[in-house]
């Protein structure tokens, strides 16, 4: 058909234009993580002659713009959203245990307990210089005033992992009414739009925000819409088709993570919260540790002085009150009741077998300083390990989201190439109309 140049000219630019656009708005959103590039199909524009005898002849009249197709796999998309689960949850649990760590190593508690021996073991030297006897005191003192700081510091550090579950609770639950409501609207969106590219993004970007909290296992039906299943023990719903639902966050009374949906409790086992409750367990352990080291100070120290005598030949009072490292402190109000001299020994005294029966007990084997030791390298073994494990996922999570990157993601270089060329394909089509409107000009201008 003659007027058939027209509608390939026009159908070439309308291709272009909307390609052009497409790859306009790539570009734009090269540096979003949360972006699925976007290419348009094309197709032949087939037209069929139907003026005149026998002029029933199929002919092409140019290109018919297709479909907006959106870059994605899901396979990969999985493997990102599985490793940055897992980096996640080490991660969280890493500094979470890092500050306890700091906090336990910063309050001296080791060190204060060192001294206390040292300071005994001075005065096992001279037992009636009233400036060792006072220097004794005093670090049974700072021993004590540890003790508290250990216990303190460390329930900060329990406190910021809490505040911190506590204030994703809200994010996590406005993530899954967020995914819900996109659900809804990819039911009624049209196959092939850039409505429907949009809404497929903002699926994977909330999929994304839920599995960096929670390991999910995510479904993804036919009409696009996605399930959520939290992986834990036992699996619990999140969100199914346009309805999400909420998780709750309770602290038991040791200071551990409880979660539940709808009243079933569920224990996280990926994710950043998984990570936060591993930590508060380990937390709750070292709270015990420290308790325990306390209350066997307190015990060793005033089984000692119950055992002996004072300067003054009386039997000795509790060095130490309290039961844990939250309340222990110092009973004795003199320096000259510490019982250096065992029971039944005169006043003045400088047989110091009590004293050294105190410091054999301190410096036992599975003594204070040595479970305080033990306890110390414990923590810092479990936080190296942690770190480790954190560099070796931080690997493979970097590596899965380059492979996303490749699989979905926006390449500058590509895109500018596609740019000359639709640039050059548009003109193209602008040079063929206009070389058609001189061909009926001149046509037209004939006598």
């Amino acid at each position: 058909m003659p007027s058939a140049i027209f509608t390939i000219g026009r159908s070439g630019l309308t291709a272009s234009r909307l390609s052009l656009e497409l790859t306009a708005q790539n570009v734009a959103n090269a540096a979003n993580p949360d972006y699925s590039r976007r290419s348009l199909t094309q197709s032949e524009l087939v037209m069929t002659g139907n003026i005149g005898i026998g002029a029933s002849a199929d002919s092409l009249g140019g290109i018919r713009p297709g479909v907006v197709v959106r870059a994605e796999s899901a396979l990969v998309q999985r493997q990102a959203r599985d490793t940055s689960s897992g980096l996640a949850a080490a991660e969280t649990e890493f500094f979470a245990m890092r500050e306890a760590e700091s906090a336990l190593e910063t309050s001296g508690l080791f060190t204060g307990l060192v001294a206390f021996e040292a300071a005994l073991t001075r005065l096992e030297g001279n037992p009636l210089e009233p400036a060792l006897r006072l220097s004794a005191l005093e670090s049974v003192r700072t021993m004590a005033a540890n003790f508290r700081v250990a216990d303190s510091t460390l329930a900060n550090a329990r406190s910021l992992v809490q505040d911190e579950a506590a204030a994703m609770v809200p994010d996590i639950n406005e993530l899954a009414a967020e995914l819900a409501k996109v659900n809804r609207d990819l039911v009624a969106s049209r196959e092939g739009t850039a409505g429907r590219a949009a809404l497929l993004d903002a699926r994977d970007k909330a999929l994304r925000g839920l599995a960096e909290e929670f390991g999910i296992a995510a479904t993804i039906n036919a009409n696009g819409t996605a399930d959520v299943t939290i992986d834990a023990a036992p699996p619990v719903a999140l969100v199914t088709g346009g309805v999400a639902a909420s998780v709750n966050l309770a602290f038991a009374a040791d200071g551990t993570l409880a979660f539940d949906i709808g009243g079933t409790a569920f224990a996280p086992t990926g994710g950043a919260m998984a990570g936060r409750a591993a930590a508060l367990d380990q937390m709750v352990g070292l709270q015990t540790g420290i308790d325990s080291l306390a209350a066997s100070v307190i015990a060793i120290a005033n089984t000692a002085q119950s055992a002996g005598v004072d300067t003054d030949g009386n039997p000795g009072q509790p060095l130490l009150s309290g039961t844990n490292a939250a309340d222990i402190d110092v009973a004795l109000a003199s320096a000259n009741g510490l019982a250096t001299a065992p029971a039944g020994a005169p006043a003045g005294s400088r047989d110091t077998g009590n004293l050294a029966t105190l410091l054999a007990s301190l410096g036992a084997a599975t003594g204070p300083a040595a479970g305080a030791d033990t306890l110390l390298l414990g923590l810092s073994s479990r936080v190296s390990a942690l770190d480790t494990r954190r560099e070796g996922l931080g690997i493979v999570a970097a590596s899965a989201e380059g492979e996303l990157l490749r699989a979905t993601g926006v390449d500058l270089d590509t895109e500018a190439a596609n740019l000359v060329r639709l640039q050059q394909a548009f003109e193209a089509n602008s040079r063929v109309l206009q070389v058609a409107t001189e061909l009926f000009d001149t046509l037209l201008g004939l006598r």
